[in-house]
């Protein structure tokens, strides 16, 4: 199974499963390269400013930088090594935790899902679940040696991480603090590390196209070198270039709900270059499956009616995964 990886190999020429068709190009001539990505500092004194700080970015960009998040630097540099040592291991030791099946919780895999598209994406990435970590731990990959004990102390800083933002979002909301955390239910905490090697002809493919993550909240540990995601912001994409010791995090599809249409999934993606390869690895908070998930009932007046129905998370997450990854919004099934 290894030979379907991309990180087994140099590549020189572009595989023509990968090439999309002319109108579906990234167009990288065209991406808005300066543009700010809102930040916010957590280490704020003034609580209300950092709260009202994200609520607006949560409405204008679905997408903020957090500086003084709380995670040692040492750490994200230990997770960023060892994450690119796991993708430099031979051909026959990646080969062992390979799989195509969305369903695994523990895999190695290649593009999106490989067993639906037709044109792939310039990418392999390593899925692991996350929480409970007792649970999960046990089947990660065993190499690089220090791989299970680095990226669990990393879990954990993020997880609690995603409860701060999740208690600021609700305020932001006029929520109580507490509410986000308390609906989404004992949340599940997946991980996904990628990696995009240098790609022979950048402008035919993506690492990954257009998306929304169907997860609640999402934080982005991105390769402070190697510039690759872009959002969509008004129109156009824009390239976001993170601040030393900056985290990335955009709104899910499940706060979007949750905040009757207020704030924003946006759409983002991953494009690659020929130069250099690139890392980063994400983080999603889920909610729990079988919470009942819609607009909380204080947003809900007659001048601001139910946009969304009230569904599970697992019927939501099925809906995701039996679509293609750049289709219309999935939130869209789901509208009252």
């Amino acid at each position: 199974m290894a030979e379907h990886l991309l990180s087994t190999a140099v590549h020189r020429t572009m595989p023509g499963n990968y090439v999309r068709p002319e109108a579906q190009r990234p167009r990288l001539a065209e991406v808005v390269s300066g543009a700010p990505i809102p930040v916010v500092d957590l280490a704020c004194p003034d609580r209300a400013a950092a709260v009202a700080a994200i609520g607006a970015a949560c409405r204008s960009h679905g997408f903020f930088q957090v500086l003084n998040h709380g995670i040692d630097d040492g750490l994200i540099a230990e997770v960023m090594a060892v994450a690119r040592e796991f993708f430099r291991l031979p051909a026959e030791e990646k080969a062992k935790l390979y799989s195509d099946d969305p369903a695994r919780k523990i895999r190695l895999s290649t593009s999106f899902n490989v067993r639906k598209e037709t044109v792939h994406n310039w990418r392999d990435y390593l899925r692991l679940h996350c929480h409970p970590l007792d649970q999960f731990v046990p089947d990660w990959p065993s190499n690089p040696p220090d791989f299970k004990e680095t990226i669990s102390r990393y879990c954990r800083e993020v997880r609690a991480l995603g409860f701060r933002l999740y208690a600021a979002i609700s305020e932001s909301l006029g929520l109580e603090a507490s509410y986000m955390e308390e609906t989404l239910g004992e949340q599940e905490q997946h991980m996904a590390v990628n990696f995009y090697p240098p790609c022979p002809e950048p402008e035919l493919t993506y690492g990954l196209p257009a998306h929304t993550d169907p997860n609640a909240l999402t934080i982005l540990l991105m390769d402070q070198d190697v510039a690759g995601l872009q959002v969509l912001h008004a129109g156009r994409w824009v390239a976001v270039n993170p601040r030393p010791g900056a985290l990335i995090v955009n709104i899910g599809d499940q706060l979007q709900a949750l905040s009757n249409g207020e704030y924003r999934s946006v759409w983002h993606r991953a494009v690659v270059n020929s130069d250099r390869e690139r890392l980063s690895v994400a983080s999603f908070l889920c909610p729990c499956n079988d919470v009942v998930l819609g607009p909380a009932r204080k947003l809900v007046t007659e001048e601001t009616p139910a946009v969304y129905r009230s569904y599970t998370y697992d019927e939501y997450y099925k809906k995701f995964w039996s679509r293609n990854l750049d289709q219309e919004h999935c939130l869209e099934l789901f509208r009252t």
